[in-house]
């Protein structure tokens, strides 16, 4: 099994990446540059996470092996041979150590070492160059490729600049201290210090909300009043932002509407109008492809036409007004399933049939999970009983969880006494060797951490322009910002782990086996300032932010500055709801009126299908054998009587249609314009009126 667990991880974790990409990107559609890009920083971020267990337990295993041939080296003198010999037969407790065994996920010496420093410096350069440059690259307004970089580069200066004044102080730093030399390892350490400086600073913020909403956020859920309640709130705010959204792109489409009339085909400027055109929806370009006149010369009249510049302004305004409205659209659609979910929930809690009944059922055929496990009396169960409390549950577990860390980053520093929670628990089981615990409890302790800090960026308002959409619906510029963030965050996120389990030799200041994960980092100490201040009380802040979390202190200012946000004894709150119900209840009604319209069809179709097909083959055989019966024996005047007779037949059909609400008749569509009453009348319609018909034309041409 040696090093077989490390390629195992490395192969299920790229899956794991690739499958969440495309689970949110497109890969038809986007750029193969940005899901390269996107997909190689969330799995080195993913490898990260996987793997660094395996170092801590193959770290464990090296001390343990290291201090064995400490206490088994030899120290008894040449007279007490006779006694080490006796002892050597007889061997006590105290006197042989306990054996060292290996994990079952050993990974061989070198091999780590190597494996950190390529993931690292590679995640690297991706978050502070390519990605960044990418980003601006992907969303620029520019025709070429020379005129993209450019503005790439200007967009992204600040970025390059605050990463470069930070390792600048600190270059200065340690170049004026006198009893320090500069070489490369130095100045390795400082570039992973500023970078881990800048990611922890964001860290924590990010930690300290994480770790209060999410259980929060669990315990509201098994509220479904509340929950439903925050739904219709959602709504409201949604859907004045799609308005917003839609406004906007008809702004947007009415402006490079006039500048595509006012360029002609032949103006050297029309490339750049097709380019834009192209990024346009697609029921804009076809009205604007019908409203062009291309047989005027752009030279015929003297008008004023819009620069390159201005053209470049309008290209980025297009691809941020349609990623805008497709955003929104897709959110509204979410929440809108959300709601109807929560309100058919609410209604099944007070059914006496415990069975689960849906307002809108689904239009797809029910799978054998449906039909045999999760039955609609199961589904009942789960949905109004079983998941309140096991989203309860989970809550407690979370809230007990999120306690361990926030008294661990605050007392992690000590290790004597070790007050850490998370170190006490590894140590424990470093003493029995379990080396499957150990790889478990990191892993879950990384992985909770990690999802308190990723899901705090998209729950935050203020980062909800990076929306991540599933469906295939995220844009190239989110994609990219989320694997920026996690190449930014997960490093220090992990040497914050390692802290709190005093596997930081330059935090807890132990002489212990150092793991190569810490290694790579370099010694802290080479900037003491930073190792024994900054890492070790700026966690503390934690603790603050929890509390003002807890008390929604950030949701009340906000809601005083006037953004709308959901404060329960706010009256604009109250408003919102309101609103936000109607909208769902507006947006039922037309679903339901859609619905009923498409079972009536059906319903028509299969009744009155094989009639026609009868009726159809029975009027052909009548209708020949009367043509050649009447022509000889009924008069002119009693066919126009049979004629009007029709009419008044006809009016008759039409009341009764009207009594039993049927569905109207459509011109256009052949498939939706059967008349049933016709059908039962024996006369064949053929999904037009009778003056449309082509046959009946031609028996009446003489009449």
């Amino acid at each position: 099994m040696s090093g077989a667990a490390l390629g195992i991880e490395i192969v299920v974790v790229f899956f794991l990446a690739l499958f969440l990409l495309h689970q949110y990107g497109d890969f038809r559609k986007q750029q193969r540059m940005v899901l390269f890009g996107t997909l190689l920083a969330w799995y080195l971020c993913f490898l990260i996470v996987f793997i660094l267990p395996l170092d801590v337990s193959t770290t464990i295993y090296k001390q343990c092996k290291i201090d064995h041939e400490h206490t088994s080296a030899p120290t008894a003198s040449p007279s007490s041979n006779h006694t080490a010999a006796n002892s050597s037969v007889t061997p006590t407790k105290s006197s042989v150590p306990t054996p060292c065994y290996k994990p079952w996920s050993y990974i061989p010496d070198g091999i780590m070492p190597v494996f950190w420093r390529v993931v690292y410096w590679t995640s690297q350069c991706l978050t502070w160059l390519l990605l960044p440059f990418m980003q601006s690259y992907a969303r620029s307004g520019g025709f070429s490729i020379t005129g993209k970089i450019k503005t790439a580069l200007i967009e992204n200066a600040i970025y390059y600049g605050t990463y470069l004044l930070i390792f600048g102080s600190l270059l200065i730093y340690v170049a004026v201290h006198p009893e320090w030399h500069l070489s490369w390892y130095e100045l390795q350490t400082i570039g992973i210090t500023a970078a881990n400086t800048w990611g922890l600073f964001l860290l924590v913020l990010l930690l300290g909300y994480g770790l209060v909403e999410i259980p929060r956020s669990y315990w509201n859920a098994s509220r479904h009043g509340h929950l439903l309640i925050k739904t219709y709130f959602k709504a409201s705010k949604l859907m004045t932002e799609k308005a917003d959204a839609e406004e906007n792109l008809e702004d947007v489409m009415e402006e490079v509407r006039k500048v595509s009339e006012s360029i002609k085909y032949n103006h050297p400027l029309r490339k750049y109008i097709d380019t834009i055109l192209r990024k346009c929806p697609v029921d804009y370009q076809e009205k604007m492809g019908r409203n062009m006149d291309d047989y005027e010369d752009f030279d015929d009249k003297q008008n004023t036409y819009p620069s390159e510049k201005s053209l470049v302004k309008l290209h980025k305004q297009v691809i941020y007004a349609v990623q805008r409205h497709n955003r929104t659209r897709v959110q509204w659609q979410i929440l809108l399933q959300q709601a109807i979910h929560l309100e058919d929930v609410a209604k099944n809690e007070t059914s006496s049939t415990h069975q689960f009944v849906h307002s809108f059922p689904s239009s797809e055929p029910a799978g054998w999970f449906s039909r045999y496990i999760y039955t609609p009396t199961v589904e009942w169960y789960w949905e109004c009983f079983l998941k309140r409390w096991f989203y309860r549950l989970l809550s407690v577990v979370l809230t007990l969880f999120s306690v361990a860390v926030v008294w661990s980053e605050c007392t992690f520093f000590s290790t004597r006494p070790v007050l850490s929670l998370f170190a006490v628990f590894i140590q424990l089981a470093e003493r029995d060797y379990n080396y499957l615990y150990i790889e478990m409890a990191c892993f879950i302790t990384i992985f909770f951490l990690c999802t308190c800090v990723y899901s705090t960026v998209f729950r935050i308002r203020v980062f909800n322009y990076y929306y991540l959409a599933s469906h295939h619906q995220t844009d190239a510029y989110s994609l990219q910002f989320s694997g920026m963030l996690f190449c930014r965050l997960t490093p220090p996120l992990c040497l914050n782990f390692l802290g709190l389990i005093h596997m930081d030799s330059a935090i807890s200041h132990q002489q212990k086996e150092q793991t190569a994960y810490t290694s790579i980092m370099g010694s802290m100490r080479v900037l003491s300032f930073i190792a024994n201040g900054f890492y070790i009380y700026y966690p503390i802040l934690i603790v603050i932010l929890c509390i003002a979390t807890y008390f929604s202190l950030g949701t009340r200012c906000l809601n005083l500055l006037g953004f709308q946000q959901f404060v329960g004894d706010s009256e604009m709150t109250s408003d919102l709801i309101d609103e936000g119900k109607e909208l769902i209840r507006r947006e039922k009604r037309k679903r339901q009126r859609i619905e009923d319209g498409e079972n009536r069809r059906r319903e028509w179709k299969e009744r009155y299908g094989n009639q026609r097909e009868d009726y159809t083959a029975r009027n052909r055989s009548s209708h020949e054998m009367k043509e050649t019966s009447y022509s000889d024996t009924v008069p002119p005047s009693n066919t126009r009587q049979a004629k009007y007779s029709r009419a008044g037949s006809r009016a008759e059909r039409d009341c009764i249609e009207l009594l039993q609400d049927a569905e109207p008749l459509d011109f256009n569509a052949d498939s939706l314009t059967d008349d049933p009453l016709d059908a039962e009348s024996g006369r064949h319609a053929g999904g037009r009126y009778l003056s449309m018909s082509s046959s009946r034309s031609r028996i009446f041409d003489d009449v």
